[in-house]
């Protein structure tokens, strides 16, 4: 039988490790799988704690009191995939406080109170895939701050107060497939904001105050197959601006707007609806703002009416028109005989 001292010497470096691992974790938070997985959540936590173990690839810091993020707050965590500090008070972001973290593939910043993003922010950070930054106080996006990710897939910028968006911010975004910009202050989708986004499936625009979309605004779009427009200012659209689209399938939501019903809109949306790949999924809940006799009223039970008087008008017109051409066609006519009889009366005069 093995002797006590072999036995010791077998279960010391089991327990050197354990001891090693758990110095190693911060205090007040947890560590899993041998310091991999730091979790730190809603531990009332001031700043970013120290000595986060070198190989943690996921770090939890969501639910505190973080209010700034130093330029030395993630120094040495190069394993690092996952950072999440939602939920937090975080106003500033020091320059080039995440350049460290050059593998950082998910990146959660959402439900803080970040006005601004440094124009660095992006800086080294081209391995990051998912973005959030929804439910900040954003006013302004630059193409500075998002010209590091070029290999983002997901970004969440909804809930904040973005008024305004450089013409190129987006522009090196090339592999974004979802950009969330929902319950924003955005008053026109622009031509060339996004010309880069061929890529992108989903674009969430609900709840803004847009009430323009300009004619090229859609057309880079290729692989859109969601374009959510409820909720904002829109009260009439332009057939040729979703003609643009040339995708396979793109679902449209375009309810909640204030739209005047009139003989126009209803030949927009009979167009876009015979457009093959283009499906306004809410067509039954577009209701009528203006004008007031149809307000509250769903456009798709006024499909049959709203071109009705426009119609009359038109036949009216050209009944007018035919029973005057009619007329002085038979005033000509009747000229032409009276011409005739005259011309034939005054030859028989002539010849008696």
């Amino acid at each position: 039988m093995p002797s006590i001292g072999c036995k010791m010497l077998c279960v010391m470096p089991l327990l050197l490790n354990m001891a090693s691992t758990f110095k190693l974790c911060p205090s007040h938070c947890l560590c899993y799988d041998s310091s991999d997985l730091v979790d730190c959540r809603s531990r009332g936590l001031p700043r970013v704690p120290p000595s986060v173990p070198h190989g943690t690839w996921l770090l939890d810091l969501s639910g505190n009191k973080l209010t700034e993020v130093h330029t030395r707050s993630f120094m040495g965590l190069w394993s690092l995939k996952i950072l999440l500090m939602s939920n937090n008070s975080i106003r500033t972001l020091q320059p080039q406080a995440l350049s460290s973290l050059q593998f950082l593939e998910r990146l959660d910043l959402s439900f803080n109170r970040l006005r601004w993003l440094p124009r660095d922010f992006s800086q080294r950070l081209s391995s990051l895939q998912e973005l959030r930054l929804d439910h900040n106080l954003l006013q302004h996006l630059d193409s500075a701050s998002l010209g590091g990710f070029e290999n983002l897939r997901k970004l969440d910028l909804s809930h904040n107060r973005i008024q305004a968006m450089d013409v190129g911010a987006f522009s090196h975004l090339a592999r974004l497939n979802l950009l969330n910009l929902e319950g924003n202050r955005l008053n026109v989708l622009g031509d060339g904001l996004l010309s880069r986004q061929q890529s992108l499936e989903v674009l969430l625009l609900s709840h803004n105050n847009i009430s323009v979309i300009e004619t090229e605004a859609l057309a880079p779009l290729q692989s859109l197959t969601l374009l959510a427009l409820q909720g904002n200012q829109l009260q009439h659209i332009r057939f040729k601006t979703f003609l643009k689209l040339q995708t396979t399938t793109t679902h449209l939501q375009m309810s909640l707007n204030p739209w005047t019903c009139d003989c126009e809109l209803q030949r927009v949306f009979c167009k876009i609806q015979h457009v093959r790949h283009l499906h306004v999924y809410d067509y039954n809940a577009i209701t009528c703002h203006a004008p007031a006799q149809r307000a509250g009223s769903s456009l798709a039970s006024l499909d049959s009416v709203l071109c009705l008087a426009e119609t009359a008008s038109v036949l009216v017109i050209t009944i007018t028109v035919m029973l005057a051409v009619i007329g002085a066609l038979v005033k000509a006519e009747h000229n032409r005989k009276n011409k005739q009889a005259a011309s034939d009366t005054e030859s028989d005069t002539h010849e008696r």
